[in-house]
């Protein structure tokens, strides 16, 4: 037998390194999270936010095969919506006040019947993985509102920032010069634009109304104006179709958007963002598109060519310094303040 200490301390420093990882990877095990830490359920649920917002792209993708979109998100808001709002009354929730329901109409405007409407709708013509991409630029549109908006001096990393979220957008629509000729596939860009303004528009809104009552609760009554308002949109145009008529599919895909789109991730995101730095938190914008891009080229067969993960990287990295300027921006000015 060997008792040279020696020989022993690399199988005892490998052990302890096996421990530690074991350590680490244990306090994202689903099955014990509740009994982890805040920082630890926060980063959970971050990671859920991060698979399931890109997963989304993919069950809507589904979906607007067989219903209208607006139809289909009609259904999928108010159902989600309908969820937050009865379990808020039941808990006691008191309704907002006459001030609050003008930010909760509007904020229910561009967000949910503008916003994720349109993007829904835009992926009917477009794959899931490139209304994905499109989806995650709104922070670009944040930084130019706001250099129309007033007169403040643009950081360098801002603009390099900004010219690089479009110089991805442009290496990867290359490959897709030919398709523009297609007015369906010009349609589905548009729309799918039009919702990232809509987002960043609601954004900004959002930072100069802070809610005062539950941000949950206020999540549901948006979803549940917005739900019903296209669903009567979508009977008056005639682009409904009676529940019975709905195939399996399309209420599955519906039932995937309200339980894991709606309702967990939209829970899990706000309680990330509120035990989590801003730019931790913001992460979830940089992995959904990798996430739906991977996902559509697997389930959907959609293309993923080398100038599609370039210019993804590429754009996904511009977002990234914009959103990384603008919350130092932002703290120096809280630090003014």
């Amino acid at each position: 037998m060997n008792n040279n200490p020696n020989t022993q301390k690399p199988s005892t420093d490998a052990q302890g390194m096996i421990g530690a990882a074991s350590t680490y990877i244990s306090k994202f095990n689903p099955f014990t999270i509740y009994k982890k830490g805040r920082r630890s359920k926060a980063l959970f649920a971050l990671a859920l936010v991060c698979f399931l917002w890109g997963t989304t792209w993919i069950a809507s993708k589904e979906g607007v095969q067989y219903l209208h979109p607006l139809h289909m998100t009609g259904i999928r808001q108010f159902i989600g919506g309908l969820c937050y709002v009865l379990f808020f009354l039941i808990k006691g929730q008191r309704w907002p006040k006459r001030k609050e329901w003008i930010a909760v109409l509007i904020l229910s405007f561009l967000n949910f019947m503008l916003s994720n409407a349109l993007s829904t709708w835009g992926v009917k013509y477009i794959s899931a993985g490139l209304g994905s991409i499109i989806g995650a630029i709104f922070p670009l549109w944040l930084v130019i509102i706001g250099i129309a908006g007033t007169k403040t001096k643009v950081a360098s990393k801002t603009v390099i920032g900004l010219l690089l979220g479009f110089t991805g957008i442009c290496v990867i629509f290359y490959e897709h010069l030919n398709d523009f000729l297609n007015p369906e596939f010009r349609l589905g860009i548009f729309l799918s634009l039009a919702s990232t303004w809509s987002w960043a528009f609601g954004t900004l809104y959002t930072k100069k109304q802070a809610q005062n009552f539950n941000p949950y609760f206020s999540l549901g009554l948006q979803m549940l104006i917005s739900g019903l308002t296209l669903f009567s949109i979508s009977h008056a145009t005639g682009n409904a179709i009676p529940f019975s008529q709905i195939p399996l599919e399309a209420w599955a895909s519906i039932a995937f958007l309200v339980i894991f789109g709606s309702v967990i991730a939209f829970a899990a995101y706000l309680y990330a963002l509120q035990n989590l730095p801003t730019e931790q938190a913001s992460l979830y914008a940089y992995i959904n598109p990798i996430v739906a891009v991977l996902l559509g080229w697997m389930i959907f067969n959609e293309k993923l060519s080398l100038f599609i993960i370039i210019g993804a990287l590429i754009t996904l990295y511009g977002v990234y310094l914009v959103n990384k300027e603008a919350t130092k921006f932002s703290a120096k000015n809280k630090l003014k303040q």
